[in-house]
């Protein structure tokens, strides 16, 4: 399994980011993509989820009504749409998946957002 994010940067607060995830090493259209974030001295925490097909997704309370999560399935692609970002949004942003119960959840390196002025 291969997860490589991209789409990371500095914005102000109010603007917006997208973060592209592009996965390799396993049927992308199969299995769950889910995007986590951590932000400084603090736990990872899930952001949102896709299901296999895109038609149902879940997001964390913080982040509803402002982040949309998508994925192509033709291009093995997971979206992160980021918008009226706000500081607290500042973190480092991995794409993940797991692809069997027996195997450990799957990360890319990641990729920094920072929200400031």
């Amino acid at each position: 399994v291969q997860l490589v994010e991209s789409g990371g940067g500095l914005v102000q607060p109010g603007g917006s980011l997208r973060l592209s995830c592009a996965a390799s090493g396993f049927t992308f259209s199969s299995y769950v993509m889910s995007w986590y974030r951590q932000p400084p001295g603090k736990e990872r925490e899930l952001v949102a989820s896709i299901g296999s097909t895109g038609r149902s997704t879940n997001y964390a309370d913080s982040v509803k009504g402002r982040f949309t999560i998508s994925r192509d399935n033709a291009k093995n692609t997971v979206i992160l749409q980021m918008n009226s970002l706000k500081p607290e949004d500042t973190a480092s942003y991995y794409c993940s998946t797991k692809v069997s119960a027996f195997s450990p959840r799957s990360w890319g390196q990641g990729t920094q957002v920072t929200v400031s002025s």
